[in-house]
């Protein structure tokens, strides 16, 4: 009776947020695209009258040589900068601290970020915490509590892999290293104002990062399209994001050197995140973030072998946006049933994994940790994503066992 309850409020919840969402303020950055593009930013950052930058990034990038340009580019415009590499792979609370700190103590007036989620999330996680210095990260979790009125140092976001979308999304995902916990903050405020997506800084990610970073971009669409607040506005966002990466995704893997091909996955990428940031996600994330926090495992590679599950625990009650999602992704034909169309779009994601070396179990996962996880797991998801169908604890652990190694 009690479950019967929660799954009424849960409920309630999904149909406010399908009125509520569409008409939500969210911003759109300043979109700045193609090869070369990241030579604007010193223009545009100095046009906002910024004369000290906020570097945020990690070793990776910076062992790379991805950034010398941007440096020497900057000093040209008369631009200072302080940077900050030492964002980690899931970055922490005290890895936003430790920003903060440098961000102050070199009075900068705005951030850059360049690189993946992590440095994503960290540069967003810093801007939340210097417009609420008397409020700490994990008072920010959840919706709308970056604070009424505050007002976040300008955001400039420079992906360097096609998939988190965060440079289009409200929200930094946290992880407490304590309680090995990854959290959401999630507000519009969170959106940066400028994106720059240059597929030039995308060329030398190796073949293991592009597929995981391409599915998950691809995880982000369809949970944004199979659940229950979306709308003409985000599914036309998923559609083209889907029929993108399934045209795309293998070919770049196979050969990253495609500039081309670099550039459409990073566009995919992007209206995914248009879509999911108005839409929310489901399960596939709810797990993946619990992956990541418990075990370290990379996001992207998490929700890809995680996403074909979840969407057979769907079953039927997904089957009818998936069969339009096939079609729209050019799989199967109209004379299919929704049932066979389903199918063939889970099949054609299984498919895409093994062809990139992505496994079907998560090796780090162990049996002991199902039931802290289950808990996590549903914490996270209820009632804030709109999933087509509803684990209780029990659905949830017989999920897990099934990505056990």
């Amino acid at each position: 009776m009690i479950w019967i309850f929660k799954k009424t409020l849960y409920r309630l919840f999904h149909r406010i947020g399908k009125v509520t969402l569409p008409i939500l303020p969210i911003p759109v950055p300043d979109l700045y695209t193609g090869a070369g593009s990241i030579k604007k930013l010193p223009e545009i950052v100095k046009a906002k009258g910024i004369n000290t930058i906020f570097i945020v990034t990690d070793k990776g990038i910076m062992e790379a040589g991805l950034l010398e340009g941007l440096f020497t580019s900057l000093k040209e415009n008369n631009i200072s900068y302080t940077l900050f590499d030492e964002v980690q792979p899931n970055p922490t609370i005290d890895n936003i601290e430790d920003g903060l700190r440098l961000y102050c103590a070199n009075n900068c007036e705005g951030i850059i970020a360049f690189g993946g989620g992590s440095p994503m999330d960290c540069a967003k996680g810093i801007a939340a915490r210097f417009a609420n210095q008397k409020r700490s990260v994990t008072r920010m979790r959840g919706l709308f509590k970056v604070g009424i009125g505050k007002k976040l140092p300008p955001l400039f976001a420079v992906p360097t892999t096609a998939g988190t979308g965060s440079e289009t999304s409200v929200a930094a995902v946290i992880t407490d290293a304590v309680t090995h916990e990854k959290f959401g903050i999630a507000d519009l405020k969170l959106v940066p104002p400028v994106a720059v997506l240059d597929p030039e800084l995308m060329l030398g990610l190796p073949p293991h990062l592009t597929s995981a970073t391409g599915m998950d971009a691809l995880t982000h669409a369809i949970e944004a399209y199979v659940g229950l607040t979306g709308s003409k506005f985000t599914d036309e966002n998923a559609e083209k994001a889907t029929r993108i990466i399934f045209e795309t995704l293998e070919d770049v893997y196979k050969d990253g050197s495609n500039l081309e091909k670099r550039n459409d996955m990073a566009m995919a990428s992007f209206y995914a995140g248009t879509a999911f940031t108005r839409a929310s996600v489901g399960y596939v994330h709810a797990v993946a973030h619990n992956m990541g926090g418990l075990y370290g495992v990379p996001h992207g590679l998490a929700n890809a072998i995680i996403l074909p599950y979840v969407l057979e625990f769907y079953g039927k009650k997904a089957e009818k946006k998936l069969s339009r999602l096939a079609l729209a992704a050019g799989i199967g034909n109209k004379d299919d049933t929704r049932g066979e169309l389903s199918r063939k779009f889970i099949e054609k994601i299984k498919t895409m994994n093994k062809k990139m070396g992505i496994p079907t179990r998560i090796k780090e996962l162990q049996e002991k940790d199902i039931p802290l996880i289950a808990e996590r797991v549903l914490y996270e998801a209820h009632p804030l994503y709109p999933v087509p169908r509803i684990m209780n604890k029990k659905a949830c652990e017989d999920f897990l066992r099934k990505l056990l190694p």
